[in-house]
């Protein structure tokens, strides 16, 4: 039922950055569905637009921009139409992005989400332009998800705390995100649970330093290491207390909290996934300095390293800054030495820019755009390179693949599906299936026949194939495999 006085309509939601903002505008959408508001495939179609936006790299903004100039022809001819910003672009900007952008009705921070419909009533009512941008430091909120049974995708995102309190110097999240606030453990059980109990097999917890986590109900770290936190206790109880779960995987972590107690839990519990992301951001310990990361490579090493020896065959990646202020080609050196020493078997890499309210805008942004670009590209090479050796030594392997859909790219002939899944170390692996079994959230056991420029090609075993269900079949027509994006 619809609450009393909720003026509804159709929304097109569109979402740039991190998993972080796909979570939260899955969250959008249920608040406004359980308000009424249905959403429109497109946006000409649509009464709201919601725009939910990243900060973290300065092209995000740039997209934003260029999206609400493309919007700005289709609010001239639909006056009524309402176009909100929310996300961390809205949170670091506020009131100041109402006054650039004059054709913008709303902006919504990710603390007030849940406000959202209200905010879209009065806007449809009348109101001026708003700037909702309150962070809920006091009394914390978390939007809780309600999935349906039969309707959940495959791998589905639990958030288990917002905010950052590391305060590097190259980061927006602090600003945009606020200080670090904590879900209670009881709630991300719960939610994982029901996940599971609507069809998903996979679990990723998501926090801006996500193995920070603190609950006092939880048992109290027994080290007396100064990082450490509850994260390693909450994965314990997560694979106590929803003992269906496939599959349990995390992002992003800090290095700082990697410590010996999450390395026994990697050790001990076989639902967590075998590959970490990992950011390092660098391998020059000047660098790191200078980025306030608060360790240092040989400290970085040493914790990967502690990890990967805990589970056999565990495969990390990690984040990399390149033309960082004060950025030489001996501290550039040092991180691809980093990335040969680790093994990283991937990475994103991304060229500094100076982002607002960030203590690295004091320094001086001395590395010319077309150093950046040129470093970014031999990162890059290297990166190809040792993820293409890992992959190619995966071929004659038999992996365990969570199936989560159909491949984008299908076969010609019609003989068979090509769906797409992951191993329990993240690669991506394509698979011929015939067109009457349906796999799409099963873990199937397959041989690898190939190596891709960035996946695996492989063939299932026969007794896999052999397990498989079959789809219900009509006339006219097979059940459809959900197609990932």
């Amino acid at each position: 039922m619809v609450p009393r006085g909720i003026v509804s309509g159709t929304f097109y939601l569109q979402t740039f950055g991190c998993q972080m903002n796909v979570h939260d505008s899955d969250r959008m959408e249920e608040v406004l569905a359980a308000h009424g508001w249905s959403r429109a495939q497109t946006a000409a179609e649509a009464d709201v637009i919601v725009l939910n936006t990243c900060s973290v790299r300065e092209k995000a903004e740039q997209k934003l921009r260029s999206e609400v100039g493309r919007l700005v022809p289709l609010k001239r001819n639909k006056p009524d139409l309402v176009i909100v910003v929310a996300g961390c672009v809205a949170q670091q900007e506020g009131e100041a992005l109402l006054a650039r952008v004059e054709d913008l009705d709303l902006v919504i921070g990710p603390d007030n989400l849940a406000e959202l419909p209200a905010l879209l009533l009065a806007q449809r009512q009348g109101a001026p332009p708003i700037a909702r941008t309150v962070f809920d430091i006091d009394a914390p909120r978390f939007l809780s998800a309600r999935p349906e049974r039969g309707k959940a995708p495959v791998s589905a995102f639990v958030t288990t705390m917002k905010g950052c309190d590391e305060r590097c110097s190259f980061c927006v999240v602090p600003y945009t995100r606020g200080p670090e606030r904590y879900r209670p453990a009881t709630d991300i059980i719960d939610e994982c649970a029901r996940w599971v109990e609507a069809g998903a097999r996979e679990v990723m917890l998501l926090g801006q330093t996500v193995d920070s986590f603190k609950d006092a109900t939880l048992p109290a770290p027994e080290s007396d290491d100064p990082d450490e936190s509850q994260f390693p206790a909450l994965l314990r109880l997560i694979a106590r207390e929803v003992p269906r779960l496939a599959r349990l995987r995390y992002t992003s972590p800090h290095p700082r909290h990697a410590t010996a107690s999450l390395a026994a839990a990697h050790a001990e519990l076989d639902v967590l996934a075998r590959h970490i992301h990992m950011p390092s951001q660098s391998g020059s310990d000047r660098m790191l300095r200078r980025m306030i990361r608060r360790y240092t490579r040989a400290e970085y090493v040493a914790r990967v390293r502690r990890l990967a020896d805990a589970r056999p065959g565990m495969t990390l990646s990690t984040d990399i800054i390149v033309g960082f202020p004060g950025e030489t080609d001996e501290d550039f050196e040092a991180t691809l030495s980093l990335v040969r020493e680790v093994g990283f078997t991937s990475l994103f890499g991304f060229k500094y820019s100076p982002r607002p309210h960030t203590p690295s805008r004091k320094l001086v942004d001395d590395v010319t755009e077309e150093v950046k670009s040129a470093r970014l590209a031999e990162l890059f090479a290297l990166m190809e390179m040792q993820g293409s050796a890992h992959l190619v030594s995966l071929v004659g392997s038999t992996q365990r693949v969570l199936v989560e859909g159909a491949s984008k790219t299908q076969p010609t002939t019609g003989a068979s599906v090509r769906v797409q899944g992951r191993t329990e170390r993240a690669e991506i692996v394509h698979l011929d299936v015939p067109p009457d079994v349906s796999p799409a959230g099963e873990i199937v056991e397959a041989s690898i026949v190939r190596a891709n420029k960035h996946s695996l090609q492989g063939a299932l075993t026969p007794l896999a194939l052999a397990a498989l269900p079959r789809r219900i079949a009509s006339p006219s027509r097979h059940v459809a495999l959900p197609v990932l994006a």
